[in-house]
């Protein structure tokens, strides 16, 4: 761990193999966290309060396993990668569910992302589309569609509205734009001092973003001090930890195939521990957005692009 080198990690066959199953679930629990804080932490509060202490945490790992330190290009790219893969990810999720959006509903919104990295790849990368994206895109849309319509309000707050439907769109744009940037200019930099950079980014977005929504609420039960705890160790390290080394690992415009079933597994989850149910249309639209990600991919093919990246230090 402390070389952090590519050829290091590729050595771990089986803990390679193991990765998306583990990822996937640890991932779900993202958006039960989302749900458990919500009424008890101010939503954007939570994660300015949870993206330093990670950062903290990934900075001790790097005085402990003194893996090389980014050059200041590459740190600087590892912040925008954070900013966009963390802060201006998690953020709208957050406000959303906080603010009325079903955490299971916001999951299957955010889980058309590999539909959209396709394309951002496609801008970013030169990589190609074909028949098949557009294809997966407007089965996508309706997928999302179906999962909306049956309990869509025009009311400005409070469920499935325009405004946190809106800032879901928002969320899944974000983690697809910073899953290309981070493949494009930070792949090569070292997880764990990568690591220290990106949540530096992510902590700038969120606690500016509390400054200007002024809501500092943290009302210290248990539901907000386990929340915070399982977002610091479990989704903010491990799970962060898991993605890098799948984008190192894997095509860009494919990285992100595993999540598929992330929509399914929290909405398990949310129903289980808080109730949050589907309507059998909105199934019908979790189904559809699944098919349009593998219908992406399985039009993806490798590009020589895509496999380039800055060498790992």
């Amino acid at each position: 761990m402390a070389s952090d080198t590519l050829t290091a990690t590729k050595a771990k066959t089986p803990f390679l193999a193991a990765i998306p199953t583990v990822f996937v679930i640890l991932w779900a629990t993202g958006f039960v966290v989302a749900k458990l804080s919500a009424g008890h932490v101010a939503p954007v509060w939570f994660l300015a309060i949870r993206f330093p202490l990670a950062g903290l945490f990934m900075l001790a790992l790097a005085l402990i396993n003194k893996p090389k330190w980014p050059d200041a290009r590459h740190a600087f790219h590892a912040t925008i990668a954070g900013a966009l893969l963390h802060g201006a990810y998690l953020a709208p999720i957050y406000w959303a569910v906080a603010n009325g959006l079903p955490a299971g509903v916001s999951a299957l919104i955010v889980g058309i992302q590999p539909v959209l990295i396709s394309f951002i790849a496609a801008a970013l990368l030169d990589e190609k589309t074909n028949s098949r994206h557009w294809l997966g895109l407007a089965i996508g849309i309706a997928g999302i569609g179906l999962v909306l319509a049956p309990k869509l309000n025009f009311a400005l707050l409070g469920g499935i509205t325009p405004l946190t439907s809106s800032m879901a769109v928002l969320a899944a744009i974000s983690i697809s734009l910073g899953t290309v940037y981070q493949k494009k200019y930070a792949t090569g930099v070292p997880l764990i001092t990568g690591g220290v950079w990106q949540y530096f980014g992510a902590s700038i977005v969120v606690l500016i973003a509390s400054l200007i929504l002024g809501d500092f609420t943290f009302d210290h039960t248990w539901q907000a001090w386990s929340a915070l705890a399982w977002a610091v160790v479990v989704l903010s390290i491990v799970a962060i930890l898991l993605l890098m080394v799948l984008i190192r690992e894997g095509e860009v415009s494919r990285v992100s195939s595993v999540n598929y079933l992330v929509p399914a597994v929290a909405s398990l989850m949310t129903y289980v521990l808080f109730g949050e149910n589907l309507s059998l249309v909105q199934i019908l639209g979790m189904a559809l957005c699944g098919a349009a990600v593998l219908v992406v991919m399985r039009g993806t093919k490798p590009n020589a692009l895509t496999t380039q990246a800055i060498p790992p230090e």
